[in-house]
């Protein structure tokens, strides 16, 4: 099993920035990918960001490209989300999410979760 907690969340201005964290515990040697995910009431939870645990490549989502990116410590089996130039439509809870699988954007192939940490952007 592998546990994750997700910090950082808060209210924020649009156009400032926030950084998450997430930190992984347990058999965390079965992951190898560790991604963020996001929903806003009302909507399915859709794919933010991702990253390897293996060579660290990175895929993120068309929506954040060029404002977040995902980075991690593999010496504290932490996965970080900064974000910049936020706007109101990326106000959601965001959840991060490990996979012992090569892959990125399947929300389906990610068996452990977070609990989601609140993320609200005002005009």
């Amino acid at each position: 099993q592998v546990q994750l907690v997700e910090s950082g969340g808060g209210l924020v201005h649009a156009g400032g920035s926030l950084r998450l964290s997430c930190a992984a515990s347990g058999r965390t040697v079965s992951v190898y990918t560790m991604s963020w995910f996001r929903q806003a009431p009302g909507k399915e939870r859709e794919f933010v960001a991702a990253i390897l645990t293996s060579g660290g490549s990175t895929d993120s989502a068309d929506s954040v490209k060029g404002r977040f990116s995902i980075s991690r410590d593999s010496a504290k089996n932490a996965v970080y989300l900064q974000m910049n130039s936020l706007k109101p439509e990326d106000t959601a809870v965001y959840y991060c999410a490990a996979s012992p699988y090569v892959q990125l954007r399947n929300r389906h192939l990610y068996p452990y979760w977070g609990q989601g940490t609140q993320v609200t952007v005002s005009p």
